[in-house]
């Protein structure tokens, strides 16, 4: 035999990509989008801090990044009251969750997560052999008490929450992801994805208690801090569960640059501040744009916007694909009845400019 020899599980896995970014749809339609509203960065950009400093370490990238994080991890700990053998840096959340699943996840082990919720986690534990059981959404928000329920039914090794919610933008008080954590079934771990909490309301994230092995959190530099680019999230668990990250982890995954940006954009509060300030705003007007053309725009603590398009998911598929002719790039949930709606990024005021010319358009292709 020639070739290389792949292990069954691959062999029986789809070559795929959870997400196919803006960049790979430019180059099939030969031309770029005007208004980019669709992957949930942050279209403020990264602190002016974090700018210089990677600027300054750009200057050292021929050294390798210091595997430890320490600098980072340090800082992280003191901001979030624990301790730095409480946090481990890695490659975004995606990175993360990959060497948390590899960590726990064997063939045939049984994971939870909900119908419509984020995809790249699904493709990790597909990709050790994993069996998801998926719950649906209770309305249009995760549903605590049906993920506990199914985690116990089949024993699962680890069970999925994201608070606020990707991709309808909806969240859960402290205390009802709280009694989540405390429902736990012995031998599950639960994975409390923050990505957006920057931007949720006060009182939606349960006090840290980073010895509680019941529990590890995921956030990361990719939206608020702007710098989605720079692949920088952090994990807060236990000590022991931290420590295991160093048995499987890419020990250089974290570049130079990509540490500077970080410890640089933590310190400056008042960047941070001012993209909330803007982030509201921008969801302000495309609530306003979605109501003006008889749509209906979900709340939200994140980024984005998530709009009713008011029928179901073909209808919502159409009306997609003809802001993708008219040059606007935005997503949408990819299971019903969630995808009966459209995801839009928060962004400053000309790319919404363009989303406010061309929904109305859009809308009336998809209608007639």
């Amino acid at each position: 035999m020639t070739g290389p020899r792949y292990t069954d599980l691959v062999t029986g896995l789809p070559a795929s990509v959870p997400f196919v970014g803006p960049e790979t749809q430019e180059r099939a339609r030969g031309r770029p989008f005007r208004a980019r509203l669709g992957a949930n960065e942050s279209l403020f950009g990264p602190s002016p801090r974090a700018i210089a400093a990677m600027q300054d370490a750009a200057r050292e990238a021929w050294k390798y990044g210091d595997a430890q994080n320490h600098d980072l991890r340090v800082a992280l700990a003191e901001d979030l009251g624990v301790a730095p053998e409480n946090v481990m840096v890695g490659e975004g959340i995606d990175g993360l969750l990959g060497y948390l699943v590899r960590m726990l996840v064997a063939p045939g082990d049984a994971v939870v997560t909900s119908a419509g919720a984020y995809p790249t986690f699904n493709y990790h534990v597909e990709g050790y052999g994993g069996v998801l059981h998926k719950v649906p959404f209770a309305g249009d928000h995760e549903d605590p008490d049906a993920l506990i329920a199914k985690a116990r039914a089949v024993g699962a090794k680890l069970v999925y929450l994201s608070n606020p919610d990707n991709p309808m933008a909806s969240w859960h008080p402290a205390e009802r992801v709280q009694a989540m954590i405390d429902s736990v079934p012995d031998g599950t771990l639960m994975i409390l994805d923050e990505a957006y909490i920057e931007f949720a309301p006060a009182g939606t994230a349960p006090p840290i208690a980073a010895d509680d092995p019941r529990v590890i959190r995921f956030r990361t530099f990719s939206k608020a801090h702007g710098l989605a680019g720079a692949r920088v999230g952090y994990a807060i668990a236990a000590a022991p569960l931290i420590a295991a990250f160093d048995k499987v982890r890419n020990h250089f995954g974290m570049c130079r640059i990509s540490q500077a940006g970080a410890l640089a954009s933590l310190s400056d509060r008042a960047w941070l501040a001012e993209v909330r300030a803007r982030v509201s705003a921008a969801r302000d007007r495309i609530a306003e744009i979605a109501r003006g053309n008889g749509l209906t725009p979900l709340p939200s603590a994140t980024n984005f916007v998530t709009v009713d398009c008011g029928a179901d998911g073909d209808f919502a598929r159409r009306v997609l694909a003809e802001l993708a002719a008219r040059d606007v790039f935005v997503r949408m949930p990819g299971v019903a009845p969630l995808d009966r709606c459209i995801r839009i990024s928060a962004g400053p005021g000309d790319q919404l400019d363009v989303l406010a010319e061309e929904l109305p358009r859009a809308l009336e292709a998809a209608r007639g």
